[in-house]
């Protein structure tokens, strides 16, 4: 049975699906940083990987390379539009595209020996539930990052914003809240040139 879709989960949809053709143009020079947050996220060939929130798929070409020909990649996301600007990219034969909330996703539990998720965190309606049904996808010691090529000062300043002590991407909020959801942070990176958090599947 269908879940009814939150107005909030309405706007992130309609956020993105305007925005979606033009996407990949607007950040021309990000691969290299996904490629590395990729490499931190420790995979190995033959893994299954969920990239939650994969957009156009920019770390698809990453993860399927960690992962090899014998891998699993998923990307899902809740706009179609996004998923079909990744396949008009090509990225569809990286991986399979799913059209799905990431708060409630259409896998079994602890199918994926990893979760990848770049800028998903500040979208997701409820963190909290969003984190969790990430952690019940994940095997126990599983691996989540939480990315973003740009660091949480320099995202805000060039947004014209200020950091604020209530952000849930800082390190005490985000330590807490993962630990609440079945992680526990075992990394934390906030440079002007990339935000990176990972974290491990609490048994």
């Amino acid at each position: 049975m269908p879940h009814e879709t939150s107005d909030e989960t309405a706007r992130v949809r309609e956020f993105f699906a305007v925005r979606a053709a033009g996407w990949d143009a607007r950040f021309p020079d990000d691969g290299p940083a996904y490629a590395m947050a990729v490499d931190e996220l420790g995979l190995h060939e033959g893994d299954a990987v969920l990239d939650a929130g994969c957009g156009t798929g920019r770390a698809l070409p990453a993860l399927r390379a960690a992962v090899g020909r014998d891998g699993t990649v998923l990307g899902a996301d809740l706009t179609p539009e996004m998923l079909a600007a990744a396949a008009e990219a090509g990225r569809q034969n990286l991986a399979h595209l799913l059209v799905a909330d990431v708060s409630r996703l259409p896998l079994a539990d602890g199918c994926v020996d990893a979760v990848f998720a770049a800028g998903l965190i500040s979208h997701l309606p409820g963190p909290a539930s969003g984190l969790s049904e990430l952690a019940r996808v994940v095997r126990p010691h599983g691996r989540l990052a939480l990315f973003h090529p740009v660091g949480r000062a320099a995202l805000a300043a060039r947004k014209g914003r200020t950091l604020t002590a209530d952000d849930v991407r800082a390190r005490p909020n985000l330590r807490a809240l993962l630990a609440a959801s079945g992680w526990e942070l075992t990394s934390f990176t906030d440079e002007d040139d990339r935000y990176l958090a990972l974290a491990s599947r609490t048994p």
